[in-house]
């Protein structure tokens, strides 16, 4: 081929060459133009929703509305940001949900004043024929679970701010009276202790002696003089 077919032939698709280029670099200028478009944010404060948009103009002025301008300029990022934004309020709801509760209300305690009215301290009871009766004392009024206990000589004897206490199995001598408030789960909260006396009755004493004695005598008699003895108590019931 000459070079003057060849130069016929580059005239000729010169117009088409340059009709492309400049389509090319239209599209490429209107390509830059819509990527470089600015993208906003708008967030609705009262329900959290999230919009993106590129006119923001329509949401300046409604109440309640962040509007922000946002760096995405592509619809893949746009649903990445929005996946984001809805990934984050859904782990924030679940932080709130799974988050535990703490009462973080104190249980106070209360101080209780305690007191024995009776027995008197050191007072003396006459075994057996007299009863330790206890009377206890308190404020405030005991609270829902907690109780009282009196005990003797650090033994359980009753429940409750009063007990009488039978002397008929108690030694002679000194004994603690002790009155105990206790929560619910077991632990002393207050206490008060008085000490008693315990005495042995001497006149009743003697008596039982006496006629112990009186019948081990009549036991040792023998049977003739017991027969007598018998006649004779009955001839004094009968004159």
């Amino acid at each position: 081929m000459t070079s003057l077919m060849k130069n016929t032939i580059l005239s000729n698709k010169l117009p088409q060459i340059l009709l492309s280029g400049f389509m090319i670099s239209i599209v490429s200028s209107y390509m830059t133009m819509a990527t470089a478009a600015p993208i906003y944010k708008v967030v609705d404060e009262k329900t959290g929703q999230v919009t993106f948009t590129d006119r923001p103009q329509s949401h300046e002025q409604q109440v309640g509305k962040r509007v922000t301008e946002m760096s995405i300029t592509t619809g893949n990022e746009t649903n990445k940001s929005d996946n984001n934004t809805t990934s984050n309020q859904l782990s924030d709801t679940q932080q709130n949900t799974t988050k535990p509760v703490t009462n973080t209300k104190s249980e106070v305690q209360v101080n209780y004043q305690l007191a024995i009215a009776e027995p008197s301290e050191e007072r003396a009871y006459r075994r057996p024929a007299q009863n330790i009766d206890v009377n206890v004392q308190i404020k405030p009024a005991l609270q829902a679970g907690d109780t009282v206990s009196i005990y003797l000589d650090n033994k359980e004897v009753a429940q409750g701010l009063s007990a009488s206490i039978a002397t008929i199995d108690i030694l002679p001598g000194a004994h603690s009276i002790k009155a105990v408030v206790k929560n619910q789960k077991g632990g002393v909260v207050q206490q008060v202790t008085r000490t008693v006396y315990v005495i042995q009755n001497t006149t009743a004493l003697q008596n039982k002696k006496k006629i112990a004695k009186q019948l081990l005598a009549y036991q040792n008699l023998p049977w003739h003089q017991k027969v007598m003895l018998k006649m004779r108590q009955k001839e004094t019931a009968n004159p």
